[in-house]
């Protein structure tokens, strides 16, 4: 334990997700010899954060408008939407340029462990937008286990009378591991989803 406020910086900070009591040490004693110029840039950061960044109110996404980038872009595809569990996702799966779409961020996944349930998340906000006719295939990228499969299974069975194409990206085998790394289920959604090879 350390006196006052050096105290209550290491709290602070293990407070944050993924930052363990070791890690807030650290971190704390870092910005302890850190430059007061390189402190108080990160603490006017963070400041400016909280005051210019909300959500989309299309999607959910991190924006400064009201609407993000990608929300107010007209040359994405306005017929699919990517259902991705955190705004994390979004940048993910732009990484890949592989989707040129419009997205929508849940805000988590169904955790009744955690007292998460549909409520809790952007469900209804995404019925209102499958209202008008106009989106005619929804993919499911919730996150591979087990909150993110239950998330998807709810939101298919929900979305279902509504017509739509819904499909999940594929998963399987990283480009450049080994067979004999994989585990059963990988290895198995991998034969699951194989393709024609054209040769």
């Amino acid at each position: 334990m350390y006196e006052g406020v050096v105290q209550d910086l290491i709290d602070e900070l293990g407070r944050l997700p993924g930052v363990g009591p070791k890690s807030a040490q650290r971190i704390a004693f870092y910005l302890l010899a850190a430059d007061a110029a390189d402190v108080r840039r990160l603490a006017e950061t963070l400041l400016e954060v909280k005051d210019r960044v909300k959500f989309c109110r299309v999607c959910g996404n991190v924006a400064e408008a009201d609407e993000c980038r990608i929300c107010r872009d007209p040359r994405r595809d306005l017929t699919v939407i990517c259902v991705v569990e955190e705004s994390k996702d979004v940048v993910a799966v732009e990484r890949s340029r592989e989707f040129r779409g419009r997205y929508h961020v849940l805000g988590g996944a169904i955790s009744p462990i955690d007292g998460v349930g549909p409520d809790d998340l952007r469900v209804r906000e995404l019925m209102a937008r499958l209202a008008d006719g106009a989106v005619t295939e929804l993919i499911l990228a919730t996150n591979p286990n087990l909150e993110g499969e239950a998330t998807a299974t709810y939101l298919a069975r929900l979305v279902k009378p509504l017509g739509l194409r819904v499909t999940r990206p594929a998963s399987g085998l990283p480009v450049g591991g080994d067979l004999e790394y994989a585990d059963e289920v990988t290895l198995g959604r991998a034969f699951e989803g194989r393709r024609l090879l054209d040769v």
